[in-house]
């Protein structure tokens, strides 16, 4: 990485210190759309429950500016998601029959089993009963917590990278700056600050915010978190821009359902843990080809649900690489629709994407999990109670993005932010926190975020570029990356201190 992010890095400035924030492991939201249920009249196979226990530059000029960017940081302990399917572990409302579960008996006895695919479909985003739909699920007293609460040297260095991209690509007159399931607008806010610290750098800039997001009860967070008070918000339930508003800094900020429905421009995405709570289909090899799971109801305990195994092939298998040697996969179809809408948007019209979520790169098997309370939760247990997700395939985004635009990644995290310079910004911060405390908190943080044990190899990043960005051909590949140094992208290049 060049000059550019180390001097913004190294550089004190104006003090950016806001108040403690959590430690944790994820969030996320959810884009609907999935193969459908299939009601089957056949015998099914019931899965044992032991066999799912998992398993460019840049000038000269943004160097002046960026020295006074990253200035502070904070922290608290957290349990993390390992690979599990069931930890047992079951919560006081187990003990009753949820809504969900209703719901989903009566969906189950009217048309057969459903795909894991739409279970968590239902249980995450249901208008009614949907988890996400009604539940404030972050931070402490929430099912999990995310990186940005754990402190705002995540979202400065983010910030830091979007604008390094836009100048590297040319300083476009105006971007929208998009972020898929923002949570509480934490990450957001932490990145609005950078871009006002480059106040003189993005002066002829026109900014815009648009925020993808299909819960009412996390939106009105984020308009807590982002907007200024002063200015009414704008409200039209029944419009694809839902709500808009103003930011504290002043930048034009709309809400919305589908990233569909999101203007085209010249844009940079942000999907930090959002992939990973998208609908996946499970599949399990068996002697006669590969078979889907679904979800049934046991026929020992009425008022529980169990996996089975398809009869017979099913119409979600088209997903599976023909070469696939894994025993058991997970395919998001979801996730596929969402690269290529962005895909194409930034072939189309350019800017970037980059995308943070734990996960793998076509290696792992059943991930499928749960989360109440910060604690591994069994995924059929009171459904509509717990959060559920699945580490992402990024082999699987890569090849949906059909070479339409350039791949960077994955990478780790603790290596994408090590190149971005989260150790000299560290001692920045550690130099001007006076109080033993909030550094304490700074090295926590620190640790969380990149200690291997931690987040620091659990979480990775991942890049879409248009392929001018980095002077390829036609395909993209997982590093398409050159040893020019005009073609090099901050956090996936190695930064060197001069």
């Amino acid at each position: 990485m060049n000059a550019l992010v180390r001097r913004c890095v190294a550089r004190t400035g104006k003090s950016l210190l806001a108040e403690p924030r959590f430690h944790g492991n994820r969030m996320a939201r959810v884009l609907s759309s999935s193969v459908a249920s299939w009601g089957w009249s056949w015998s099914w196979k019931p899965v044992r429950t032991e066999a799912w226990l998992c398993g460019g530059a840049c000038s000269h000029e943004f160097n002046a500016h960026l020295h006074r960017v990253l200035t502070l940081g904070r922290s608290i302990p957290s349990i993390w998601r390992r690979k599990c399917f069931s930890s047992g572990n079951e919560p006081a409302e187990s003990n009753h029959v949820t809504p969900m579960l209703r719901h989903l008996m009566y969906k189950i006895k009217s048309t057969g089993p459903i795909t894991v695919a739409e279970y968590m479909k239902e249980v995450l985003t249901n208008p009614a009963k949907g988890y996400y739909v009604h539940h404030d699920m972050l931070g402490e007293k929430g099912d999990f917590i995310t990186s940005p609460e754990i402190s705002q040297i995540f979202g400065e260095l983010l910030g830091v990278w979007f604008v390094s991209e836009w100048m590297a690509s040319g300083k476009s007159t105006a971007f929208q700056l998009v972020e898929l399931g923002p949570g509480r607008g934490t990450l957001t806010a932490d990145i609005l600050r950078v871009f006002s610290q480059l106040g003189s750098v993005l002066k002829t800039c026109d900014i815009s915010i648009h925020l993808v997001e299909v819960s009412q009860k996390l939106s009105e967070i984020q308009a807590l978190t982002l907007t200024e008070e002063t200015v009414p918000l704008e409200r039209d339930a029944e419009s694809l821009v839902y709500m808009k508003g103003v930011t504290k800094s002043g930048i034009p900020i709309s809400w919305y359902r589908d990233l569909k429905d999101v203007p085209t421009g010249y844009s940079f995405y942000l999907a930090h843990e959002f992939f990973d709570v998208l609908p996946v289909h499970k599949f399990q090899k068996t002697p006669h080809g590969w078979r889907e799971v679904f979800v049934d109801i046991d026929p020992q305990s009425p008022d529980k649900l169990r996996f089975v195994l398809a009869p017979c092939a099913t119409p979600a298998e088209a997903f599976i690489q023909r070469d696939e040697r894994r025993e058991h996969v997970e395919v998001c179809p979801d996730a596929g629709v969402v690269i290529q809408e962005l895909s194409q948007r930034i072939a189309s019209t350019g800017g970037a994407a980059l995308i943070a979520d734990y996960g793998h790169d076509g290696t792992k098997t059943d991930t499928l999990r749960g989360f109440y309370e910060h604690q591994l939760h069994d995924v059929l247990t009171a459904p509509g109670t717990a959060d559920l997700t699945a580490d992402v395939d990024f082999s699987y985004l890569r090849r949906m993005a059909q070479g339409r635009v350039a791949s960077l990644g994955p990478v780790e995290q603790r290596t994408f932010l090590k190149n971005m310079g989260i150790d000299v910004r560290l001692k920045v911060l550690l130099d001007k926190a006076g109080d033993p405390s909030l550094q304490q908190q700074l090295l926590r943080g620190y640790d969380m975020l990149m200690n291997p044990q931690k987040m620091g190899e659990r979480f990775h990043f991942f890049a879409l570029l248009p392929h001018q960005r980095l002077h390829v051909g036609s395909q993209g590949g997982k590093a398409c990356q050159s040893e020019a140094p005009s073609t090099s992208v901050p956090g996936f290049d190695e930064l060197v201190w001069h």
